[in-house]
């Protein structure tokens, strides 16, 4: 165990009564490694997770979490160590059914076909015969609702799964897995896209089926959400086990300081505001009204940073798009450090001075078959060469300075970006945004995924960004995105509804993102 280790891993838990728990463990994986050519993804990890709990995995990006994961669900073998479910040895890979029966994981991004129905999903190649080779929908669509009876889903097996909102497919694709015996299920950032509400409602989920005896690992990057809903939490760091520990008996404080690897340290002093007010504005939204929003008018500043807060569905992400042109507003005007770029057209707003990073780094980022340097200079081509014809030499030169600015970690340039971790994803996703030095610097979630350094990381930019006159507009729902702006406007059903100036407390933002009025 290397210096600043430790593991508090607990031994077999009281149950009631004071008896001892004999009962193997859902999962144990012991001296895991595994590497991929030169790079080591684990190296000695283990993990152990006991029936009935909602176990949490935590470590920042490129800390093995994904690759454990994909050895506890059989989708690859490790080089070296041994997984046990249930007291057994993990199946053959390509015992699939083996697997399947006994674990399952619910990706952030969903693996259900949105062009079939919630029953074809659900027992997808194994819907049964009639007569012959026939298959009886009837009977599918009736063990379809009765398994979704069964495990409270209240969805019509009928529905196409593309019509189900974010927090529906969760559910379908947790009773999927159920379907097969499974009882142990994997959670990947599970409320990555989920509202507040919506997080309630999963919890709840969560406790119902523990109660049942479903036992879960919970994956997030959000540790208040940890401290939730898991009982117990495991942390990895640079391809290892850290620490393993009660969540109950673990502060807040030692448990980042276990991810990062360094003591908590002080909360970040409060920026120094570098609003230019003799400068002209950076943006000018007047009276913007859309299918999502109304009537909505705000400015930034030279050298601001305005936060735009509200929870889903309260407009705050339309608005952004509208202000570089992923949407065109039905009536009312957007201004970007003075010119009035055409409406629904993101080139315009780009030439305009807008710098922009999206809130889907997967589909609206990068392209990932795409380098790195492609990746990171898509948005100037101008820079590159002249008449169509780009230079070689300009972009691996611009490239490189922008990986250094944003300290990417990459053996090179020309890696492709899905083979990046997703804070070093997310880094190329803002160097792009700031290639071309923006007059406006526009974010949805900026830090979403990512790991606790790395969102420090990205936020000291936003700040440079600021510092050096352009102005910010960021878009969140994330306290810790906002905690930096000079002031923070709330959306609540499709309006700004409040203007809350720095030095915010935490309830009161969130009061006012859910529209409740402490004061009233």
């Amino acid at each position: 165990m290397s210096d600043g280790e430790r593991s508090i891993t607990p031994g077999p838990a009281p149950a009631g009564g004071g008896r001892v728990r004999t009962d193997p463990p859902v999962v144990e994986a012991t001296g895991i490694v595994k590497r991929y050519g030169p790079t080591v993804a684990l190296n000695g990890a283990r993990i152990t997770i006991r029936q009935g709990e909602t176990h949490a995995l935590v470590g920042r990006n490129g800390a093995g979490k994904s690759t454990l994961v994909s050895v506890l669900t059989g989708l690859q073998a490790p080089d070296e160590g041994t997984v046990n479910l249930g007291g057994a040895p993990a199946p053959r890979l390509a015992d699939r059914d083996g697997w399947r029966e006994r674990v399952a994981c619910v990706y952030q991004k969903s693996t259900i076909i949105p062009t079939l129905t919630v029953a074809e999903n659900l027992f997808l190649n194994r819907y049964g015969q009639a007569r012959g080779r026939l298959i009886g929908w009837r009977e599918v669509r009736r063990r379809a609702q009765d398994l979704l009876s069964t495990w409270s889903v209240e969805v019509d097996p009928q529905t196409l799964a593309g019509e189900l909102d974010v927090e529906q497919r969760q559910f379908v694709e947790i009773a999927r897995a159920l379907s097969f015996g499974a009882r142990f299920i994997i959670l990947d950032e599970p409320t990555a896209q989920l509202d507040g509400a919506a997080i309630s409602r999963l919890f709840d989920r969560i406790r119902d089926l523990q109660r049942q005896g479903v036992t879960f690992l919970f994956i997030s990057h959000h540790l208040q959400e940890v401290y939730e809903i898991c009982d117990m939490v495991t942390v990895f760091r640079d391809a290892g086990h850290i620490l393993t520990a009660p969540v109950s008996d673990l502060p807040r404080t030692e448990l980042v300081a276990a991810m990062t690897g360094e003591a908590a340290g002080e909360r970040r002093e409060e920026r120094r505001s570098t609003l230019d007010a003799t400068a002209p504005a950076a943006l000018s939204v007047k009276g913007l009204g859309g299918a999502a929003y109304d009537d909505v008018t705000l400015q930034v500043g030279a050298g601001e940073i305005v936060g735009l807060a509200g929870a889903a569905g309260s407009g705050r992400t339309e608005v952004a798009e509208t202000v570089v042109g992923l949407r065109s507003a039905e009536n009312g005007q957007v201004a970007i450090a003075g010119r009035r770029p055409r409406p629904g057209s993101v080139p315009a707003a780009l030439a305009a001075g807008a710098g922009f990073v999206p809130q889907d780094r997967h589909h609206q980022g990068f392209v990932p078959d795409m380098s790195i340097a492609d990746n990171a200079t898509l948005s100037v081509p101008g820079r590159l060469g002249r008449y169509g014809f780009l230079s070689r030499t300009r972009r691996d030169r611009l490239a490189a300075a922008m990986i250094e600015k944003l300290a990417v970690k990459t053996p090179g340039p020309d890696l492709p970006v899905s083979a990046l971790s997703g804070g070093n994803q997310q880094k190329v996703v803002m160097a792009r945004a700031l290639a071309d030095d923006p007059r406006l610097l526009v974010l949805i979630n900026p830090t979403a995924g990512v790991d606790v350094r790395s969102k420090e990381f990205l936020l000291g930019k936003v700040e440079e960004t600021a510092e050096s006159g352009a102005g910010v507009l960021i878009a969140s729902d994330e306290l810790d995105d906002l905690r930096m702006c000079d002031r923070v406007l709330v959306m609540f059903q499709g309006r700004v509804t409040t203007e809350i100036a720095r030095g915010w407390h935490d309830h009161d933002l969130v009061a006012a993102m859910e529209g409740v009025d402490l004061h009233a």
